[in-house]
């Protein structure tokens, strides 16, 4: 099995287990209920402007109740501890936001309901994970795994607490599929039109809530999962990083990179993305902050899963 197979294998087989844990029903009603204000969380310290102007994010992502999916999850007070371990060991070239990357719209093998394959997480969830990344004075990432659903509808269901000024948010197209396709069977894709579509919403959101900018990820694993990336432009309010996924050795990994940073756009920042189990099979050794660090162009944030 490849080694983008078996990702394969433990997402989509785990999704329904996660989306259990988020206090939503593999079966049936696949959306979350309809939300309307989010509760109470943690007092938030105010992010700078842009939280990626002049800090390096540094942040592990998770589920409730599927390690499998990111060492975010079970007891998330000592996540967060590991989390800071895994940051002190960064060099101390410029100031660390730690950041909490939720798996919020979980991908499933079952249509549920309305056909899309997907179930989102319950407000209690969100709640505990921004408390956590407001314990850590870091912020929180929602991961959006669609399904067949689209990527702008699956934010806005987020909206509320995307006026948080500490949330972002984390597009993961590998899991976005076209009609027809069930997730895991081949790689998902998104667009730069379809990108663009979605950071022109949070830049507005922000712009009308006077916000500080908008972090938003989009994570990306091979060439075809995200098409024509040119489309996606600049916006006002909103700060843009591609993750990329390159799985395996540190030169596998590094061989990924090469292959997917000259598309990135210029206003987009760069990110790379770390897998405790799958990078050291085979006996590889985990890439250091310091080897992560001198990829060029230098990772503005590095995610571990």
């Amino acid at each position: 099995m490849t080694d983008h197979s078996r990702r394969f294998v433990l997402t989509v087989g785990l999704a329904g287990l996660a989306a259990s844990a988020c206090g939503t029903p593999r079966r049936g009603n696949a959306a979350a209920a309809p939300m309307t204000s989010a509760p109470a969380a943690a007092a938030v310290i105010q992010p700078p402007a842009d939280p990626l102007a002049t800090n390096l994010l540094v942040g592990f992502c998770g589920a409730p109740g599927a390690k499998a999916l990111g060492r975010m999850t079970g007891d998330l007070a000592a996540a967060s501890r590991e989390l800071r371990k895994h940051i002190d060991g960064f060099p101390p070239v410029r100031p660390i936001t730690p950041v909490v990357e939720l798996i919020a719209t979980t991908v499933h093998r079952s249509p549920g309901a309305d056909g899309m394959y997907r179930s989102r997480c319950s407000d209690e969830t969100v709640r505990e994970y921004l408390d956590a990344a407001r314990a850590l004075n870091g912020l929180l990432l929602l991961d959006i795994q669609p399904g067949r659903a689209d990527f702008l509808p699956e934010v806005r269901a987020f909206e509320h607490w995307l006026k948080e000024p500490d949330v972002g948010v984390a597009l993961d197209p590998e899991w976005a599929v076209e009609p027809g396709v069930v997730p895991g069977k081949k790689f998902g894709r998104t667009t730069g039109a379809e990108l663009d579509g979605v950071a022109h919403y949070l830049g507005e959101l922000a712009r009308l809530h006077r916000l500080p900018a908008k972090v938003m990820i989009y994570h990306q694993v091979a060439s075809s999962v995200v098409r024509e990336e040119e489309l996606l432009k600049p916006h006002p309010g909103v700060s843009v990083v591609k993750v990329v996924d390159g799985i395996g050795s540190a030169a596998a990994k590094k061989a990924t990179w090469k292959t997917l940073m000259p598309s990135k756009p210029d206003h987009v920042r760069a990110g790379f993305k770390l897998f405790f189990d799958e990078d050291t099979r085979r006996g590889a050794a985990l890439m250091t902050p310091a080897e992560v660090l001198a990829l060029a162009p230098t990772p503005a944030y590095v995610l571990y899963e």
